[in-house]
């Protein structure tokens, strides 16, 4: 028998939200609902310990999914804090003008989402997990973060709270959503190379339910 605590839940809702499809190399079009990896910075956004790390376990759709198109104004190139310090020192700057495009974003609109996600301690660490649960339940309840969260870009900051007794997933709502993004594995040398870990996501009755990390696409 487990002895696992019940997920932790937060209900995390917006005005816009874009959880991008990996294979929209150009333009941004948005899965259907917020992904693991999406879910699992907004938690980290409220509350991070080194101590900790997030395993996110369902994802329960409140709302009905509607699509919003969005035109901006965006840089060709990433612009480096090397490039900031050459010019710092020997004059010149970014002509943002010269580099810039116009790029589609087919984004989400109103959206509302329950995440049930477990707290594990890090290798090492010897402290009871139910203390960095009761920290986290109290941040939640006092709208305290670590950092704003936000919804798959910068610009679409969350809001989050507990989940009420209405926050039920929309029952009709089931579909195939393709292979999504699980997690990372990060090469252990420090280098920052990663391999992505995907999975096939169904959305079953409102709620997207997350395999254990690093599963494989079949």
């Amino acid at each position: 028998m487990s002895t696992e605590p019940g997920p932790l839940q937060v209900k995390l809702w917006g005005d816009y939200a874009c959880f991008t499809r990996p294979e929209m190399k150009v333009e941004r079009v948005s899965y259907p609902l917020m992904t693991p990896s999406a879910a699992r910075g907004a938690l980290e956004a409220i509350f991070w310990k080194p101590q900790v790390l997030w395993r996110i376990e369902e994802i329960h759709v409140l709302k009905p999914i509607a699509y919003a198109s969005i035109l901006r104004n965006e840089i060709n190139n990433r612009q480096t804090e090397r490039s900031a310090r050459s010019w710092a020192s020997a004059g010149g700057g970014f002509d943002a003008s010269a580099n810039r495009a116009q790029r589609h974003t087919l984004a989400l609109q109103d959206v509302a989402y329950v995440v049930h996600a477990q707290l594990e301690l890090q290798p090492g660490v010897d402290d009871h997990i139910a203390k960095y649960r009761d920290q986290f339940r109290r941040r939640v309840v006092r709208g305290q973060c670590f950092s704003t969260p936000y919804l798959g870009c910068r610009e679409f900051s969350a809001s989050f709270a507990e989940p009420g007794p209405d926050d039920m997933p929309i029952a009709d709502l089931s579909e195939s959503l393709g292979p999504m993004l699980l997690d990372i594995d990060y090469a252990t040398d420090g280098s920052g190379r990663g391999t992505p870990r995907f999975f096939d996501a169904v959305l079953e009755g409102g709620i997207l339910r997350v395999p254990d990390r690093f599963a494989e696409v079949s």
